[in-house]
């Protein structure tokens, strides 16, 4: 995304009035396009129900200690729940924040569902007597919320006067033109309608379930650490479609990041919603909608806590990952907006389903969760992370004239004619991941010779070079003496995984020259 410099203001209002609204689609398209993140305001959100919202935020985390840990998440497969302070990780970090998850309410799965749908269940509430009217009045919320949502991202079966149907339900009357992400960056507006639709019946209903955090930043003198602001979550990018966050004043510690990797301050404006595009919108429209790294940092001492309540709009767990056909003038403007595409965060490379992702993520953030539930996951994400710092440690480059390590290669020269370049593996392009494409390069580096001189084959070298083959790799000659013998990074050994044994072998086989001749000196 460019460099922006400030998270835009649009008036909600403007979208009812066919006068104002081209205008205003127009104001959408390039916040969705340069910066992901933006402030609506006259969304139509009742300021006393905003206000109730607030206080019985507040008031949950002053109940005493034993009821919150009562309704906490590691009892719930569902990953909702109170978390106490530093049970949440982002980025291999401490976050340093209590909260509670909440949702629309819907039983639990049966357990012949795919394991996915575990993402949805019944929430834990605290007793009534002991903060009286929260139930009813968070269930109010999410209720007005999931409205507002659905109209932002244009998910209406009527425009203008008429009724608000989401996924079967009528919530109420509307005298307004839905706003429009879709219809702002030229797509039907029932573009998004598939991302909510599940593949069949189950025991948990085929309502949408948005989520609901309370969230509550403590202090640097509450958290008794001294220096700058200490990680209250740290830098991240929402997951799904988009996220709708009220802010509580006064505290200005949530922080945007542009692409010169500038944080920009984004501080709490009285009666508006800060709307973060997240992942799962940005893969879906191939990049064009921008998800932005955002963080928060924890309130100076004696500033007291923060506050903060997101509102995120659920999906069908048991869609699949579908691109877009984003008009080609939208995507020229990105381009022009960006000067590239998108990194994809959102790994849709490994997942087939948003509920694949969804639950992996999840797992990820809360591994005691993970631990209890789903400890094949947990070991799986943590065999990814191994894998991850492998790959970057791999990638270092020493100093000096005799390096005490790093990737090492043997010049190579080609001394038949091949029928194709080798193969490195499949290129992610500019969308893929960071992690994608240093892998790509790291093969490509190690197969790539330095030197290629073509030799006309035999007819029956010919006649053996047109037989079907699998991976290719040229044949290489040894033309230097080198200090030391390639380095393919640490080997596993017996124990290692599955997955680490055949990335080591795959190095190493990439880098292992097919055939040594010694020019001069002895190979070492």
């Amino acid at each position: 995304m460019s460099s922006f410099t400030e998270v835009p203001i649009l008036d909600l209002s403007l979208a009812s009035d066919p006068a104002t609204k081209p205008a205003f689609l127009e104001d959408l398209k390039r916040a969705l396009l340069e910066v992901g993140f933006l402030y609506i305001k006259n969304t139509g959100v009742d300021p006393e129900l905003v206000a109730d919202v607030v206080r019985l935020t507040k008031a949950f985390f002053e109940l005493p200690l034993e009821e919150k840990l009562r309704l906490e998440m590691k009892n719930s497969p569902h990953f909702l729940g109170y978390s106490r302070l530093g049970n949440e990780i982002t980025k291999h970090a401490t976050d340093y924040r209590e909260q509670i998850d909440l949702a629309t309410e819907l039983p639990a799965p049966s357990v012949d569902e795919p394991r996915y749908r575990r993402l949805r269940g019944p929430n834990q509430w605290p007793q009534e007597d002991l903060i009286p009217g929260f139930r009813e009045t968070i269930t109010k919320y999410i209720e007005r919320m999931t409205v507002l949502s659905t109209e932002f991202t244009s998910l209406v079966c009527a425009f203008g006067h008429g009724c608000i149907w989401v996924r079967g339900a009528r919530w109420g009357e509307a005298d307004f033109v839905g706003v429009q992400i879709a219809e702002a960056i030229g797509l039907p507006p029932a573009a998004f309608e598939k991302f909510f639709e599940g593949i069949g019946e189950s025991a948990s209903g085929t309502k949408r379930q948005d989520k609901l955090k309370l969230v509550k930043y403590p202090d640097m003198g509450e958290l008794k650490q001294e220096g700058e602001g200490a990680q209250g979550v740290g830098p991240h990018k929402d997951s799904m479609l988009s996220s709708y966050l009220l802010q509580v004043p006064p505290h200005k510690t949530l922080q945007v990041q542009n692409s010169a990797g500038t944080w920009i301050s984004c501080p709490p404006i009285d009666g508006t919603f800060i709307v973060a595009m997240g992942q799962g919108l940005e893969a879906i429209t191939g990049g064009v909608v921008a998800s932005t790294t955002h963080r928060v940092l924890s309130p100076a001492a004696g500033e007291g806590p923060r506050y903060s309540i997101p509102f995120f709009q659920g999906v069908s767990y048991d869609a699949k990952f579908e691109s877009m056909d984003v008009p080609e003038e939208v995507r020229k403007l990105k381009k022009e907006v960006i000067g590239n595409d998108v990194e994809m965060t959102f790994r849709k490379d490994m997942f087939e389903r948003l509920g694949d992702a969804t639950l992996t993520n999840r797992v990820k953030s809360h591994t005691d969760v993970g631990e209890k539930y789903y400890p094949d996951i947990l070991e799986r994400v943590k065999a990814m992370q191994i894998a991850e710092s492998e790959s970057k440690s791999d990638l270092a480059v020493p100093d000096g004239d005799k390096p005490q390590g790093g990737r090492r290669r043997a010049p190579s020269i080609v001394i038949d004619k091949v029928d194709s370049l080798p193969s490195y593996g499949e290129d992610p392009g500019p969308n893929g991941s960071l992690q994608r494409k240093e892998a790509y390069a790291m093969r490509k580096m190690d197969a790539e010779p330095d030197e290629v001189r073509v030799q006309s084959p035999s007819p029956e070298q010919q006649q053996e070079e047109d037989k079907p083959k699998g991976r290719r790799r040229a044949p290489t000659i040894v033309l230097e003496k080198i200090d030391a013998a390639p380095s393919y990074g640490e080997d596993p050994g017996e124990d290692g995984s599955i997955e680490r044994k055949q990335a080591f072998e795959k190095r190493k086989m990439d880098a292992t020259p097919d055939e040594i001749r010694v020019i001069r000196d002895s190979y070492i």
